[in-house]
């Protein structure tokens, strides 16, 4: 998964802050639908992860359809989804699904969207 996200990340538009993110989605029936972030001059940018569900939202997919978000960070490092990308995948992703960061190595640290998300804010709550 390393040199795909090295690929995809590259396609970031990230003139400001030189930070560049890439992701990879994937569906149950094995899709892969990518997403870079996307900056703004005004800071609303848009972040690699809600880019790539998207993608796959607009070619059909739903909730329930998502089994793992794979994400790089141009500095090498291990990252985690910011707080409004982790509740866009709250809502499209089950709780036990995967969330894998990978590193510069290729290692991957993976948690479970409960993990990230343990007092989560969904559907529930509207009710």
């Amino acid at each position: 998964m390393k040199e795909k996200l090295e690929k995809v990340m590259k396609n970031a538009y990230s003139p400001y802050y030189k930070f560049n993110v890439g992701a990879i989605v994937e569906t149950k029936d094995n899709k892969e639908f990518i997403g870079v972030n996307v900056e703004n001059a005004n800071g609303t940018s848009i972040c690699a992860e809600r880019n790539a569900i998207a993608s796959a939202v607009a070619h059909g997919y739903k909730k329930g359809d998502f089994k793992k978000i794979y994400i790089m960070l141009s500095s090498g490092e291990f990252g985690t989804p910011c707080f409004a990308c982790r509740q866009v995948i709250l809502e499209f992703f089950n709780k036990d699904d995967k969330v894998i960061s990978v590193n510069k190595n290729g290692e991957e640290k993976e948690y479970t969207v409960s993990e990230l998300c343990p007092y989560p804010f969904d559907s529930e709550d509207l009710k």
